[in-house]
């Protein structure tokens, strides 16, 4: 079972069949979708949400491949506005957060969260997250929590072939930079 974690501003609730209704209607919208992987189909589909919880994301989170929560305020503990996930593999973190909601730090905020989750709880050794170049918020987040550009390579999103950034860091530098 996947504990749901907290931050100042955020509760982090491992998703749930239950979860797909809400996140379809956010979902499906270009400024999410649209530099995420081409496995994300597009037009979604009408159970497209429903589809990946329970035949993708949940199955793997009971392998133990995959770690899957939904992003919510703690002042709407109701209301899904993201997700963020960790997978075993060469692509490890990734995140979408609702447009509204953008630009306010929280999926900094998650996402320093899920890292921690990485490092201390499952003790893996390197997190790396792929991202296409011109996704600058995604970019930030790696910036900001000390991630470094390792390779350049051309990948297939929802919104074409572009040109993509691996970005990674170690457990030994993500602690040191915790403890500072």
């Amino acid at each position: 079972m996947i504990a749901t974690l907290q931050t100042e501003r955020l509760i982090l609730r491992p998703i749930s069949l239950d979860d797909a209704p809400q996140v379809q209607a956010i979902f499906p919208q270009w400024e999410i979708v649209r530099y995420l992987t081409d496995q994300v189909p597009w037009p979604y589909p009408p159970d497209g949400a429903l589809s990946f919880y329970r035949d993708i994301a949940i199955p793997a989170m009971e392998r133990g491949d995959a770690w899957h929560w939904t992003v919510r305020l703690k002042t709407d503990p109701g209301r899904i506005i993201g997700s963020v996930g960790l997978v075993r593999g060469e692509t490890n973190r990734g995140f979408w957060l609702d447009p509204a909601f953008q630009r306010r730090g929280l999926m900094l905020e998650a996402s320093d969260c899920v890292t921690d989750f990485w490092f201390n709880v499952l003790e893996m050794p390197v997190l790396r997250v792929p991202k296409a170049a011109d996704n600058t918020g995604s970019r930030r987040i790696s910036e900001k929590q000390g991630m470094r550009l390792v390779a350049i390579e051309d990948r297939n999103y929802v919104s074409g072939r572009l040109r993509s950034e691996i970005w990674e860091i170690t457990r030994e530098e993500w602690q040191a930079r915790r403890q500072k």
